[in-house]
């Protein structure tokens, strides 16, 4: 049974959580703290890769939010039925290299190769959802450790305990870091049940 992270951001104030939430809220909160007395630096992270983030905060409020990335957005085309022919949108064109076999049974498929591949990789991600929800909460926890707790008493073990799925030990071994570094930790896992199989954890930072 897995839970979903909401999808947001955070700034962190040395070791102490500035700002969690959407990223314009985060930026602007980030923004007038850095105008403050704070004298430890600011990172931004995102949640869902528990990365940081660059932001540009020059400017005014608005030309701030204006600046920032947006998220992408699922086009129509791959939730709303289609008529006969090419879509128009949200298509992008990128070279994939098969065996002839392979493109012989792709070109029988009903709609051609291109629709053949489109079904296959949604049946893909609809069969391994859970498992890329929690290799993906993992993993951002993981980067987030590392920026924020590398030198961190017993991060290597606290490491190995993430990725072999062994929670209490994980909850255990973090329970004497920063408060708001802990509380966040386990906020990225909490979107996971931790599972017993074990993961090199250098994979991930590759």
């Amino acid at each position: 049974m897995t839970r979903t992270l909401s999808i947001g951001f955070s700034a962190f104030a040395g070791d102490r959580l500035l700002a969690t939430g959407p990223l314009a809220e985060v930026a602007i909160a980030v923004k007038m703290a850095s105008g403050g007395a704070i004298a430890a630096p600011i990172l931004i992270f995102d949640d869902r890769t528990g990365r940081a983030i660059d932001l540009d905060l020059r400017g005014s409020h608005r030309e701030i939010v204006a600046r920032l990335p947006q998220p992408p957005l699922e086009s129509a085309v791959e939730t709303a039925p289609r008529g006969r022919g090419r879509p128009k949108l949200g298509v992008v064109s990128r070279e994939v290299t098969l065996l002839p076999r392979h493109w012989d049974w792709l070109n029988a498929r009903p709609g051609g190769a291109s629709v053949a591949l489109r079904k296959l990789v949604e049946e893909a991600r609809r069969v391994h959802a859970d498992a890329d929800r929690i290799r993906a909460a993992r993993d951002a926890a993981y980067h987030f450790m590392s920026a924020m707790a590398g030198d961190r008493p017993h991060f290597e073990e606290a490491a190995r305990a993430l990725f072999a799925g062994d929670e209490a030990r994980f909850a255990a071994l973090i329970a004497d870091w920063p408060g708001d570094i802990r509380a966040h930790l386990l906020r990225l896992t909490s979107a996971i049940t931790l599972q017993r199989q074990p993961v090199d954890p250098a994979a991930s930072s590759r």
